[in-house]
């Protein structure tokens, strides 16, 4: 595949895409015999691991355990809950029979958990004493999307599915549980380098039997918009479904409340995407399956070459005493501006050449792949420099997305020029909102756009702010955008 250029990385952003994941090596997708999945080759599966690795200590520390469900639901479970399945009916695979034989009960491969980690919570949990309870689950979930897949951003198999179920006795504590979950979250993409809007989705585009969806979304370099993380209020629609309750402290009985809250493989695409440029991955440095590759440059003399060994040896000991991640690429079919480009492509974000000028001056020369910009530090210096040099690097891609981000983002009034601005794919319009889903609605088919929500937490609207559709008092704002 060839390299797109700049001047069309946005035009062609879904090239520029497929091209990053084949040439690093991440994911091949079109290829495996059964549309909208894909694999995860070494190099990738490193990066999602090292961000599953991420969430499970946010997770862990908050007092979150982890489990692990069954793949398939019994019909009748995924039933339970009406509009849960209203929800989800079009999207379910269905095995139907085991060998040749048709199954007395249809089996749906998971679309989500919430009712088969529902009917367990009926054995588990009995009492407030018991409450909160925390769970979460790495798992494939399994989803027959009809429109056009792409890798990573619209599967029929998302591997990447991290979803938290909670049990509370009181509407206060599961509320409690959401701003926990939004807390989460923004560690987690602020971890990450990934920049966010959060909004609390419409009525007519929350999750499937939740009271409320707050979503996290972020702005693609094509100026479409992609939930990243959504956290669920789901009051008691799912306890009441199962006929599930507890005592409370005064020893009556009542339904529980509960929370659920996820995030997939778009995660790896966002960093993918928001962080990556002409020459491949950016990554940043904590999740980084190398932090630094070594490039020894070929040299001529045979006392050239046993000082660059020697030389090459000392740099080594600095990244081990670091306890960094690192690779000496010592490939002799290769030269060097071919590990170059190789190494770039894959995001390492320090690449450091020793060469036999280096060896001679106790020196390295340092090349950090976000700018690719280079210095020479002496090898007294290079421990110091790598771990500063990191952390720089990380703050540089992320301040970087936060101002991509933020120039993506509109407030207006005017509709023609919200319409102007999402026809030019820029990114988000925020237009002021009476609160009336019909308004809404109305302004999403003229601007042929979706409304991603109101700003979170809730804002409200100025004085003299009016709904352009009705001529109502806005009472807070309305985000719209192209969207995958």
């Amino acid at each position: 595949m060839t390299k797109p250029t700049r001047e069309k990385w946005e035009k062609e952003f879904s090239r520029w895409f497929d091209w990053i994941l084949e040439e690093a090596e991440l994911y091949d997708y079109g290829r495996y015999p059964v549309k909208g999945m894909g694999v995860w080759r070494p190099y990738g599966f490193q990066i999602r691991r090292r961000i599953i690795e991420l969430i499970r200590e946010i997770l862990d520390k908050r007092g979150h355990e982890e489990v692990l469900f069954p793949i398939l639901i019994p019909e009748l479970l995924l039933r339970k809950e009406k509009e849960h399945v209203k929800g989800f009916e079009d999207e379910v695979y269905w095995v139907t029979h085991g060998g040749l034989e048709p199954l007395d009960v249809k089996l749906a491969l998971r679309p989500t958990s919430e009712t088969s980690i529902t009917y367990m919570e009926t054995f588990w949990l009995k009492s407030y004493r018991q409450l909160p309870k925390k769970y979460y689950q790495v798992v494939s979930i399994f989803r027959y999307e009809t429109k056009a897949t792409r890798p990573l951003i619209r599967l029929r198999e998302v591997t990447t599915f991290k979803e938290a179920h909670t049990v509370h006795d009181t509407f206060e504590d599961a509320e409690r549980q959401v701003l926990e979950a939004i807390e989460s979250y923004k560690e987690f993409f602020d971890r990450l380098g990934i920049p966010y809007l959060i909004s609390r989705r419409p009525e007519w585009d929350k999750f499937a039997g939740a009271l409320y969806t707050i979503a996290f979304d972020t702005i693609m370099p094509d100026g479409r918009t992609l939930q990243i993380g959504t956290a669920h209020n789901l009051g008691q629609n799912f306890t009441k479904a199962f006929d599930f309750k507890i005592q409370l402290a005064d020893e009556s009985l009542d339904y529980p409340w509960q929370t659920s809250y996820g995030i997939s493989d778009r995660v790896v695409a966002t960093i993918v995407s928001l962080h990556g440029d002409d020459n491949g991955l950016v990554l940043p440095p904590n999740i980084a399956p190398v932090q630094v590759v070594v490039i020894p440059i070929p040299a001529r003399t045979d006392e050239d070459k046993r000082l660059v060994k020697e030389f090459l040896s000392s740099v080594v000991n600095v990244l081990e005493e670091l306890k960094l991640r690192y690779r000496v690429d010592d490939r002799e079919e290769l030269r060097p501006g071919a590990k170059f480009y190789y190494w770039d492509a894959r995001g390492v974000p320090i690449r450091i050449e020793v060469g036999a000028r280096e060896a001679k001056e106790g020196k390295v020369t340092l090349v950090r792949r976000d700018t690719l910009e280079k210095e020479q530090v002496s090898l007294e210096e290079l421990a110091t420099k790598i771990v500063e040099l990191m952390d720089d690097i990380f703050n540089n891609i992320k301040d970087r997305a936060w101002e991509h981000l933020r120039k993506r983002v509109l407030r207006t009034s005017n509709i023609e020029e919200a319409k102007e601005w999402i026809s030019a794919r820029r990114g988000v319009v925020e237009i002021p909102w009476c609160g009336r889903e019909e308004c809404a609605v109305h302004l999403e088919d003229e601007l042929e756009a979706k409304a991603l929500g109101s700003p979170w937490p809730l804002e409200k609207a100025g004085d003299e702010d009016t709904c352009p559709v009705c001529g109502r008092k806005a009472i807070t704002w309305m985000r719209y955008a192209k969207s995958y």
